[in-house]
C-alpha cells in the first residue's frame, strides 16, 4: 500500500517550500519508495507569492485519506494567512483538523505552522516556523510551544520545518524514518545534499556524516561500504573502485572525510550492530556475520569501545 503525500497548495503559496519536499519524495520515488505524491488548493486558481499561476487541481474537499498518509502544508505569504478570507475559512480548518483526528500526519513547511496554529493542531505541541516568524507565531497562538534556532520538529504525528530549505531536511528525515537511513541517504545524494541536517543539530547517522564533500570517487566507496559492510575489506579493491593508487586513496579519503578508511568502516560497522541488536531474533554470532567480524567477541569490544566514548 502507497504513502499518500497530499500538498495543500494556498494562494501565496511560496514556491521553494513547495517544490523542495515535492522533489524531494519525487527523487525517492524514482528509487522504489512506495510513495504517492498528490495536490489540492483552495481556489480555482492559485496564484503563488512568486507570481507563478497554479491552474486548477482537485479542492481539498475531494481529497480522502488514509491513516498515515502525510498532509503537506508549504508555507504562504504572511498577507494570505492574517487575511479574512483565510481565518473565515472554517471548512478548511475543519477539514485538516479532521483529517489529523483520523491519524493523518500534518506536516508544515515555514509559515505553514500558522495553518496548523490556526486549526488548534498546535495547541501544546513544540513546533517551529522561520525564524523571523516564530516570535509572531508564540504571540498569536500562546498555546503553542514555539521552538528557536532548530530546523524540524515532531511530536505526537505533527511535523513542523522552519524556513524554506529546512523543509527538504524534514522531508528527507521522513523519508528515513519510513524506509530507513541508507535508502534516506540516496535521497539526499541524488539532490546532492551531502551535508544532511536534523532537526535539533545533533550528532547525525554516521550514514550521513563524512559525506560534506564532493568527490564521486570517495562517495563511490563510501557507498560500496555501507552496501557491503558485511564482506571483507581490502584496501586495494577500496582504492580500485575510487580509481586511485592505494597510497592516493588512503590521503585523499582522510583529506575529504576527516577519518581514516579504518576509522570509517568501524564507525559504519558500530551503527549498523546498533541496528542490528534491536531484533531479538539476531543471535550475537551472527550479527557479527552481518557486518564483517568473526566473532561475538569483536562486536562486544566494538559496542564497548563505542559508550566509552
Amino acid at each position: 500500500m502507497n504513502t499518500r503525500f497530499i500538498f495543500l497548495i494556498l494562494p501565496e503559496v511560496h514556491l521553494m517550500d513547495l517544490a523542495g519536499p515535492a522533489q524531494t519524495l519525487h527523487e525517492a520515488i524514482e528509487y522504489g519508495a512506495n510513495f504517492q505524491i498528490e495536490y489540492c488548493n483552495t481556489d480555482d486558481t492559485v496564484v503563488s507569492s512568486a507570481g507563478l499561476p497554479i491552474p486548477k487541481i482537485n479542492h481539498f474537499s475531494q481529497i480522502e485519506f488514509n491513516i498515515g498518509d502525510f498532509l503537506m502544508i508549504p508555507g504562504a505569504d504572511m498577507s494570505f494567512l492574517m487575511s479574512e478570507k483565510f481565518k473565515k475559512n472554517t471548512q478548511l480548518k475543519n477539514w485538516i483538523l479532521s483529517m489529523y483526528k483520523k491519524g493523518v500526519k500534518v506536516c508544515s513547511i515555514c509559515s505553514g505552522a500558522f495553518v496548523l496554529a490556526e486549526c488548534g493542531i498546535l495547541d501544546n505541541v513544540s513546533c517551529t516556523t522561520h525564524f523571523k516568524r516564530t516570535e509572531q507565531l508564540q504571540d498569536l497562538y500562546p498555546k503553542t510551544k514555539v521552538q528557536n534556532n532548530i530546523l524540524f520538529t515532531q511530536q505526537n504525528g505533527i511535523y513542523t520545518s522552519a524556513g524554506i530549505a529546512s523543509g527538504i531536511d524534514l522531508t528527507l528525515h521522513i523519508i528515513e524514518e519510513l524506509k530507513g537511513s541508507y535508502f534516506s541517504h540516496l535521497v539526499a545524494r541524488e539532490l546532492v545534499v551531502y551535508n544532511r541536517r536534523n532537526g535539533l543539530d545533533k550528532q547525525q547517522s554516521d550514514v550521513f556524516k563524512f559525506r560534506n564533500h564532493i568527490h564521486s570517487g570517495i562517495h563511490k566507496v563510501q557507498d560500496w561500504i555501507i552496501e557491503n559492510i558485511k564482506k571483507r575489506m581490502n584496501l586495494g579493491n577500496l582504492a580500485d573502485i575510487a580509481g586511485m593508487s592505494e597510497r592516493n586513496f588512503t590521503r585523499i579519503f582522510r583529506k575529504e572525510t576527516g577519518i581514516t578508511v579504518n576509522d570509517y568502516i568501524t564507525q559504519i560497522r558500530k551503527e549498523k550492530i546498533n541496528e542490528l541488536l534491536k531484533n531479538p531474533d539476531l543471535s550475537r554470532p551472527k550479527i557479527a556475520s552481518e557486518v564483517g567480524l568473526k566473532s561475538e567477541r569483536q562486536v562486544s569490544r566494538l559496542m564497548n569501545i563505542n559508550k566509552q566514548k
